[in-house]
């Protein structure tokens, strides 16, 4: 990705820097503001939330909140953290993952951590001219290939199942 570099005076670099507080830092209203300038399509990240957290009270009939009750639960939250959840996908904000979902996401890190380790002992293999080493490496790289597919897709079913949740697909 492309940088670009200014040089603006102190006081304005420091007008700047006020306002950027306010809207997701500087590089994020730089990017805003160059996309529209050009008249490229906005950015689908959210601003970066700012300032202290204000309290907003809501009413639900007794049902809707045992229906909120069980969704929260389900997704391992209480109602207040599943709302809030909620409002900021709608709002553009990072989806919010289960505890099961957070759980399969470590999991798979500590698998692709694990193959990266494999990987790096073929290649030490190779590259030190162990002979016998050498030859099954061609396997030992298949192995690791179609684990790497596999992780893939798992990652993918996880991402999607947190996305199309708070999207409501």
């Amino acid at each position: 990705m492309p940088t670009l570099t200014l040089r603006v005076s102190d006081e304005l670099a420091l007008q700047f820097a006020s306002l950027a507080a306010t809207e997701g830092g500087k590089s994020a209203l730089i990017r805003r503001l160059l996309e529209s300038a050009v008249g490229a399509p906005g950015s689908k990240r959210a601003p970066v939330a700012v300032g202290a957290p204000q309290k907003v009270t809501v009413r639900f009939r007794e049902s809707e909140l045992a229906q909120i009750g069980e969704m929260a639960a389900a997704r391992g939250m209480t109602r207040t953290q599943w709302i809030t959840s909620l409002v900021r996908s709608r709002l553009g904000a990072p989806a919010q993952q289960s505890d099961g979902e957070r759980e399969a996401l470590r999991a798979i890190a500590r698998e692709l951590n694990r193959i990266g380790g494999n990987i790096n002992q073929i290649a030490r293999a190779a590259n030190g001219g162990e002979g016998g080493a050498v030859g099954g490496s061609k396997s030992g790289l298949d192995d690791a290939r179609v684990a790497l597919e596999a992780l893939q897709g798992e990652l993918k079913d996880v991402l999607e199942r947190t996305s199309t949740y708070w999207e409501g697909r």
